[in-house]
């Protein structure tokens, strides 16, 4: 598979900080072996060095507030802020540092890099869409990517669980992580 980049791309090398109104950084977690949980993180702050003539160059920066996190359900949210899950008084952010980047090819791209979740830090990779860039009425330069990657929570430490009278478990370990990048170049 070739790894041409895309053109458009390579007139956007530069620094650019994530638009917290415009990016979702959503999950969905298998609830009682029979339905998807969904919910997202309300507070982050996140910047990207996009190298358009060499990809491999690119970066990545996020650090989202745990407190934020966001089910649609005060009791859960509240029970993913406690000591069975999240803690956050203890640790209060979630960070990723990438280490790493490639394109895979027209929009495809793949980042990876370090997840810090309850003090443990473990790799991951993200896949990346590159959904475009546009001016926006105010002037901004945009970039627009979208992301997915999936993670077992048990490599975090996050093992809870509570056991379903017809077998199975009520969290599963597999949660999948979703992007919806909308970020700024810098001026």
């Amino acid at each position: 598979m070739g790894t041409s980049v895309n053109p458009d791309l390579a007139a956007l090398t530069g620094d650019y900080t994530l638009d917290p109104v415009h990016t979702t950084i959503g999950f969905v977690a298998r609830h009682a072996m029979v339905t998807n949980v969904k919910g997202q993180f309300r507070d982050f702050t996140g910047t990207l060095h996009l190298d358009g003539a060499d990809p491999a160059k690119s970066t990545a920066s996020l650090d989202v507030t745990m407190e934020s996190i966001d089910t649609g359900n005060a009791d859960r949210d509240g029970h993913l802020r406690s000591s069975d899950f999240f803690r956050i008084d203890e640790f209060p952010r979630m960070t990723f540092r990438s280490t790493s980047a490639e394109a895979l090819g027209g929009d495809d791209y793949r980042i990876t890099g370090d997840l810090t979740i309850v003090g443990t830090t473990r790799p991951i990779t993200i896949d990346l869409e590159f959904n475009g860039v546009a001016k926006d009425p105010f002037g901004n330069e945009r970039v627009g990517f979208e992301g997915k990657t999936q993670l077992l929570r048990s490599d975090w430490g996050l093992t809870w669980n509570a056991a379903l009278e017809t077998g199975g478990v009520l969290v599963s370990d597999k949660i999948k992580l979703n992007f919806d990048i909308s970020a700024i170049r810098n001026t």
